[in-house]
């Protein structure tokens, strides 16, 4: 049995198509037909319920599909160890990370990263919070960047910065001209922000509700430029991290606010999988994200 069979049946699994299975394998989709039914006679089981209709996997399946990743992952895992014993930092680094971080924060530490460690292939894919935790949990990334860290099975998540969250609005909003904005100044303000089921979004939310906040109107977009893009040309305001808007306050086109009575901060954590061999690659970049003491949550 050949490691490409066992990718080729984890992919089918994942993709629940023979031709996809077979696009990502570069071959054709009898040769993946062929390569199930190997097994399936090998084994003497069914794997698959194939049908019109129906595609789904057997009880058997689900047990070959669990042993087959933990080879492959156990093999993807020698290349390192043998980079580790050489002491070179190199190799593959999947890094998978909210949209925020990795548009505004990520950038910055990614070029310093690349600077000292051009061996290192870096590969960074933006997601929705929840789908980064799925990224490390499963194994589809090395570490995982995002905002309100929550404690997930399997998963570390180490906090390495803080992002200052300000109130913005136009600089014609009639709360730009105010000497001090108190957060009580909210009430009855149209407001747009990040979607409510997003770290953020919630975060927000909870805030208003500890302070009684009531909004005329809320907007919810599931991107921050859009946030941003509102707030410019609407009579509406914001939260945000302050390090998303600076272009934006820069050309005048927002003005910060800083809450006299609230102090917003949304913590940035890296996450990794529980248990997982720690490559040179991961360690020297998560040293350049944990360059003080941090707070772990298991």
């Amino acid at each position: 049995m050949q490691l490409l069979t066992l990718k080729i049946f984890c992919d089918l699994v994942e993709t629940k198509s023979f031709s996809q299975s077979a696009l990502r394998n570069k071959i054709t989709q009898s040769a993946v037909s062929q390569q199930i039914r190997s097994l399936e006679d090998k084994f003497g089981v069914v794997f698959f319920e194939r049908g019109r209709r129906k595609f789904s996997i057997t009880p058997e399946g689900q047990l070959f599909d669990r042993a087959a990743r933990s080879i492959l992952d156990s093999y993807e895992q020698i290349g390192p160890r043998l980079h580790q014993l050489k002491n070179v930092v190199s190799g593959p680094l999947r890094i998978s990370t909210a949209y925020s971080i990795g548009l505004h924060g990520l950038p910055d530490i990614l070029r310093s990263f690349r600077e000292t460690h051009s061996n290192v292939d870096v590969q960074v894919q933006y997601r929705r919070s929840h789908t980064v935790y799925e990224d490390v949990q499963q194994g589809r990334a090395d570490l995982g960047l995002v905002s309100f860290p929550s404690r997930s099975k399997g998963v570390i998540a180490d906090v390495f910065d803080e992002d200052e969250m300000v109130l913005i609005c136009s600089p014609n909003h009639p709360l730009a001209l105010k000497k001090k904005v108190f957060i009580s100044d909210l009430q009855d303000q149209n407001f747009v922000s990040y979607e409510a089921d997003t770290p953020t979004g919630k975060s927000i939310s909870r805030v208003f509700r500890q302070h009684n906040i009531s909004l005329a109107n809320q907007h919810e977009f599931d991107n921050l430029e859009t946030v941003k893009r509102a707030v410019e040309v609407d009579n509406v305001i914001s939260i945000i991290p302050l390090r998303t808007a600076e272009m934006e306050i820069a050309e005048g086109k927002l003005v910060a606010i800083h809450l006299e009575d609230y102090a917003f901060k949304r913590p940035l954590a890296v996450l990794r999988k529980q248990g997982q061999v720690t490559t040179s690659a991961m360690r020297e970049f998560m040293n350049t994200l944990l360059n003080k003491e941090v707070l772990s949550f298991e």
